[in-house]
């Protein structure tokens, strides 16, 4: 089942983080994000009461006024990988952020796995971030055209660590 998160999760989420990605560095900008208000929503995959994936969406800053959002982390604990809980999470993850009315969404992760889902590098061409230029920053409009226009987007400072 997933859901949005609460603050009793906080201490799985950390753990799921931690050892999805080796070491605590997207915990640790999670613990920022939420400190600095900046978190936007996030979602939980919930087996039984058990948690097993998290994934998180922050606000972005755009020139343009529109609301964009920031997909970063997403993580699945370590021996539930492979088992489609990760594109469960980015799919209902994309529907919540419709119903918030976000404009588009910026990722930076894995150039092979984000395409999937619909995010291209070509589509992030035209945005100005300190990630522009990577393969791995990509974009995905959730209302039409939301690329289409050179934009510059600031991320919360809780990336810069």
């Amino acid at each position: 089942m997933i859901r949005h998160a609460r603050p009793a999760d906080h201490t799985a989420i950390t753990e799921i983080n931690t050892l999805a990605f080796g070491k605590p560095d997207e915990a640790h900008l999670i613990d920022r994000l939420r400190e600095a208000g900046d978190e936007m929503f996030e979602l939980v995959v919930d087996e039984g009461g058990v948690l097993e994936g998290h994934i998180l969406y922050s606000r972005l800053w755009a020139d343009n006024g529109q609301l964009y959002a920031a997909l970063a982390p997403m993580a699945v604990r370590p021996g539930q990988q492979i088992k489609g809980l990760g594109s469960a999470l980015v799919h209902a993850s994309l529907d919540t952020a419709r119903e918030f009315g976000v404009h588009g969404v910026l990722v930076l992760g894995h150039p092979r796995y984000y395409p999937k889902f619909g995010f291209l590098a070509e589509t992030a061409a035209r945005v100005r971030s300190p990630y522009a230029g990577s393969p791995a920053f990509m974009a995905l409009e959730i209302e039409r055209g939301a690329f289409a226009e050179p934009i510059m987007v600031a991320y919360s400072n809780a990336f810069s660590g």
